[in-house]
């Protein structure tokens, strides 16, 4: 799944391309199981609205959109295999498009997604209830209190800005392994396996550790670490270790800056011993056994 660096690459990728620019037709494949808003509204949004930003919340793409005076967001979540892309209406469709949205130069937004885990989603007033998956209705309901008053901000906090007080406040009192609590959306959005696993790696950290015996020192360090990781990640393009390419179809090169994730069983590169490989809280878990404490 697209984790914070690869979903704030193709935001960026696609607002570079498309902000300011008029939809003139909306297009969706039917299929139920990509549109937690109804298909019609969908379109009706859509249809003559200019783009005034596409940005990332979380793990969350959001469009904004303006007309008549009316300002709302379209949420565009990526699940497993979705993928956002900006084309010339002469390139052919690829298998599993569900979306495509015409702009008034012809060039066409489209949203693909193989297994259809992906969610398009409209959050303005009569929408409160129709979330990314994973967000509970009453959440989403207090999110979306106000609605175009109040932009969507996603079930968590922001990684790359919250401060060190906010982060010790947010995970000292977790009786959960860190490596989970890293994964909860509702904490911190936007942070998923490969980014848990190489932060706490750089931070020198067991995943299993209870978030709530680490110390305020290394609390402080795996937000340091975390921090930077994400940032030479997003400047990488992200990590493409499966289905991601940016807005534009390329992959990106943070993989190659793995140091655990991907490598259960090779050497660390820092002292040499097996990277271990485990399941955390249902998910493949990598770290060093002599480096990580």
């Amino acid at each position: 799944m697209p984790e914070l660096p690869e979903v704030e690459t193709i935001a960026a990728g696609v607002h570079a391309r498309v902000h300011g620019q008029r939809i003139t037709r909306v297009w969706t494949s039917g299929k139920p199981q990509t549109f937690k808003s109804s298909e019609s509204e969908i379109a009706n949004v859509l249809n003559g609205a200019h783009i005034e930003s596409v940005r990332r919340v979380g793990k969350t793409i959001v469009m904004t959109l303006h007309r008549d005076k009316t300002t709302t967001e379209l949420l565009i979540h990526l699940g497993m295999t979705g993928r956002l892309l900006v084309s010339a209406p002469e390139v052919p469709f690829a298998p599993h498009t569900h979306a495509v949205i015409t702009l008034h130069d012809k060039r066409e937004i489209r949203f693909v997604d193989p297994r259809r885990f992906g969610r398009l989603s409209i959050h303005a007033e009569n929408a409160t209830k129709l979330g990314p998956p994973g967000l509970d209705s009453e959440t989403w309901d207090r999110q979306s209190k106000d609605s175009n008053s109040a932009p969507y901000s996603g079930p968590g906090r922001e990684p790359l800005t919250i401060s060190l007080a906010d982060f010790i406040t947010l995970f000292h009192p977790r009786r959960t392994p860190i490596k989970a609590a890293l994964l909860n959306q509702s904490l911190l959005h936007g942070v998923g396996n490969i980014y848990a696993d190489e932060s706490l790696f750089r931070a020198a950290i067991r995943p299993t550790r209870q978030a709530a015996r680490l110390t305020r020192a290394e609390l402080a360090l795996l937000r340091t670490s975390l921090i930077k990781i994400l940032r030479r990640a997003i400047k990488l393009g992200g990590s493409s270790v499966s289905d991601y390419v940016d807005a534009e179809g390329m992959r990106g090169y943070f993989q190659i800056e793995h140091k655990v994730y991907g490598h259960g069983g090779d050497p660390c590169t820092v002292c040499g011993a097996p990277i271990k490989k485990i399941t955390l809280a249902g998910r493949g878990t990598h770290f060093c056994p002599r480096c990580q404490k």
